[in-house]
């Protein structure tokens, strides 16, 4: 495990002693946890006996010394702790007026209120298999309870690689979770949701060295990543400099797809932007969008007819275009002739879906941007949990060297060399009707702006999600419209270009 490694390299690198890089820890959890919690509240500690329980025992001290109502369990019931657990145990048990439990046999559990914040300190990342017999009962018993439960660096129970339990009640459901350095990976998953809670990183200075030398095949997005992909713009810079896109989009009855997209595009930064509709979608689309150009299918009501796509620097395609067979000709036709960068959603996903033969014709390096039952239908199975959908993704698109945007409250964006990013904005007021449609104008933007597949991928799934979570404070997760995400894009570009003046 990379954390692992990379602990062990700072404790060695620094030098730091191993007790003080626990205190250090320790130190940043608690600062973290008194900052959000008022010190007339009671805190219970429920300390394990690994190091996870030794970071929750000096936890408590350092609430004790700050004038924290402190209450420690201690959980031995083999008489055996880890060598820095029993170092802060002793170091607690001299403290004046602590109220310490070491548990080895029963436990008489406490009267938990609504009121009280419980720190579960009892497992980390190195647990490997389901809790059982009294510490099963705990967690039960934790669960049971209404008081606050802040998780101390993980859950206790939850596999930090995302393995699912086949008792998934065997884990902590923690309303927090304040984790180090690094998310782990089963915070990204659906599926651990009702366990982590809300979560945020702690920095404890790990070795830079020893975080640049230690590979991991997925990566969580940070501000900074995104920072550096962005292009400045000249102050001479004309329209011709910033491309010129098609958007294959809209169908009868779904036109707000093709203006969300063509939207999304014009406020991303496109130099020109040609949307291809249906004719009865002509005048719709001019009136909605007046600063987009249309190209006008044969068909008056769905994509039947693919135009000249020679002048285009890139093009996406499927955002409400429909199930029809003569849209799946046309696709073909499309993937079949297409040298520009290529960009795959919605209703073109699931055309080929249903025409598995397609597959093969997409071009290399394009991007798809399903939903995950979009993907389980390209792929060609359903996914039993989060973790093997993401392998499946993985290996698509390795297999067809394609990028492949697997949308989501955490989306990963899966690189044909094997890598995945994990974005860190967006907000659940984003699950709304239209808002992948924003998505794929955003990034047929910036592939028409010369920005490479991969670095339109992240930088477009980071901007859809920052845009969303400007446009929440303005509003609610309730009533969050995907064109509020459209609105609020100009606000996000000028957030992240505001990294230079700080």
């Amino acid at each position: 495990m990379q954390i692992k490694a990379i602990d062990a390299y700072t404790i060695s690198g620094e030098p730091i002693s191993s007790i003080d890089f626990m205190e250090r820890s320790a130190q940043q959890f608690a600062k973290k946890v008194m900052s959000c919690t008022n010190a007339n509240r009671k805190i219970y500690v429920f300390a394990g006996p690994g190091n996870n329980g030794g970071d929750a025992l000096a936890v408590s001290r350092i609430m004790l010394e700050n004038g924290y109502s402190v209450v420690v369990y201690l959980f031995n019931p083999k008489g055996k702790l880890s060598e820095n657990c029993s170092l802060n145990k002793d170091r607690l048990w001299r403290m004046e007026g602590v109220h310490f439990v070491e548990v080895r046999d029963s436990f008489d559990p406490p009267d938990l209120k609504k009121e009280d914040v419980v720190i579960d300190g009892l497992f980390g990342i190195g647990l490997s298999r389901p809790l059982a017999g009294g510490f099963l009962a705990v967690v039960h018993y934790l669960n049971q309870s209404s008081a606050h439960i802040i998780s101390l660096d993980i859950p206790s129970g939850l596999l930090a690689d995302g393995d699912l339990q086949a008792d998934d009640e065997a884990i902590i459901c923690a309303d927090k979770t304040f984790t180090f350095q690094f998310p782990k990976l089963s915070f990204f998953f659906p599926e651990s949701g009702r366990y982590v809670g809300d979560w945020d990183l702690l920095d404890i200075e790990l070795h830079t060295e020893a975080i640049e030398k230690e590979e991991s095949s997925f990566l969580a997005l940070s501000r900074v990543k995104i920072k550096s992909l962005l292009k400045k713009r000249g102050r001479f810079s004309h329209k011709g400099n910033f491309g010129h896109g098609l958007l294959i989009a809209g169908s009868k009855g779904m036109m707000g797809a093709a203006i969300l997209a063509s939207k999304a595009a014009m406020r991303s930064g496109i130099g020109l932007l040609t949307s291809h509709v249906p004719g009865m979608g002509d005048f719709i689309l001019q009136t909605s969008v007046p600063e987009v150009m249309t190209s006008i299918d044969a068909n008056a009501d769905f994509f039947t007819t693919l135009p000249d796509i020679a002048p285009y620097k890139a093009i996406a395609i499927g955002p409400g275009l429909g199930l029809q067979k003569d849209s799946a000709l046309a696709l073909e036709k499309l993937l079949s002739c297409s040298v520009a960068p290529l960009l795959i959603d919605a209703d073109a996903l699931n055309l080929i879906a249903k025409n598995p033969l397609l597959i093969d014709k997409i071009p290399k390096e394009s991007i798809l941007t399903p939903h995950p039952k979009e993907f389980d239908r390209l792929f060609g199975s359903a996914a039993s949990c989060s973790k093997e959908r993401l392998a499946n993704a993985l290996e698509f698109a390795a297999k067809t060297q394609t990028y492949l945007v697997l949308k989501g409250a955490y989306t990963a964006i899966c690189m044909p060399t094997g890598l995945c990013y994990f974005n860190t904005t967006g907000n659940a007021g984003m699950a709304t009707a239209g808002s992948g449609d924003c998505l794929t104008g955003i990034i047929l933007s910036l592939l028409a702006q010369s920005y490479s597949p991969a670095d339109a991928a992240l930088l477009g799934v980071y901007l859809h999600g920052l845009a969303g979570d400007i446009a929440l404070e303005e509003g609610s997760l309730e009533s969050l419209l995907a064109s509020d995400i459209v609105s609020s894009l100009g606000l996000a570009f000028a957030e992240l270009q505001a990294l230079d003046e700080n």
